[in-house]
């Protein structure tokens, strides 16, 4: 099973620049998108609803055009969910839970922390909410894949510059603390697990100073799995080469 996962920046701006064609022409078996702006009736056809896969939008309520997610996949889901944490996180479509037969997907946007104490605990709210959530789905023995735009680069090795963005959002030490949190609780980053001296690997670039030409970037598009899903890692890929927003694909390969 190949699961890709994306911060497109605008799922309608990846649909005219031509980029949609790519996750088609794959043939995944599911992709989750993060920061669609978009709600499913604004999309076109062949986007809201693309011929052999089975599609969930959770949009913000908030405003229009704001951040968003979708999940897409070819197996037919058991349940799909949205607003599974405390009403003040369900609002912003920053969450879709897909149960699968053999697991459970998280598709995550997660918040920014912004410039403002207030935003920075939102944030970390945010991540105390899920992280809870997520347990107690394990506790009742299911096994999790979560993904998406985590928004936290956890080590220096997960960012080009570590000296030059300590004390910047996404690279603060209680964003990161959460990482180890996660860690802590037996999940596994799959990319470093497999990869733990890799270096220059990142999945997000600023545009303004066109960043990805020199790979000036950070790591902070994940794939996270309970422990007992492990055995069934196959690979996991960065698709850097991949355009059409200011992140790239990353995707896992499972043998399930």
């Amino acid at each position: 099973m190949r699961i890709v996962s994306w911060n497109v920046n605008g799922l309608r701006a990846l649909h005219r620049q031509n980029y949609w064609p790519w996750l088609i022409e794959e043939s995944l078996d599911v992709f989750c998108l993060q920061e669609i702006k978009a709600e499913e009736e604004q999309l076109p056809p062949e986007v809201a609803q693309p011929q052999g896969y089975y599609s969930s939008f959770n949009s913000s309520r908030e405003r229009r055009g704001y951040s968003g997610v979708a999940t897409y996949s070819k197996e037919k889901p058991k349940e799909t969910l949205h607003d599974v944490l405390p009403d003040e996180f369900n609002t912003q479509g920053r969450l879709i839970e897909t149960k699968f037969k053999d697991f459970t997907l998280f598709n995550l946007y997660m918040p920014n922390g912004g410039r403002e104490q207030e935003r920075l605990a939102y944030k970390l709210g945010f991540y105390d909410a899920f992280l809870e959530y997520s347990e107690e789905l394990r506790q009742k023995g299911e096994r999790i894949v979560f993904c998406g735009d985590i928004n936290v680069a956890h080590e220096p090795i997960d960012i080009a510059r570590p000296r030059e963005n300590e004390g910047r959002t996404g690279f603060l030490p209680e964003e990161r603390a959460w990482v180890d949190e996660v860690i802590a609780h037996g999940y596994v980053d799959v990319w470093r697990h497999l990869n733990p001296e890799k270096k220059d690997v990142y999945t997000y670039w600023d545009t303004v100073t066109r960043a990805r030409e020199r790979n000036v970037g950070w790591r902070i598009d994940y794939f996270f799995i309970s422990p007992d899903l492990l055995p069934h890692v196959v690979d996991m890929k960065t698709h850097g080469n991949v355009y059409g927003s200011d992140h790239c694909p990353i995707e896992l390969v499972l043998n399930i």
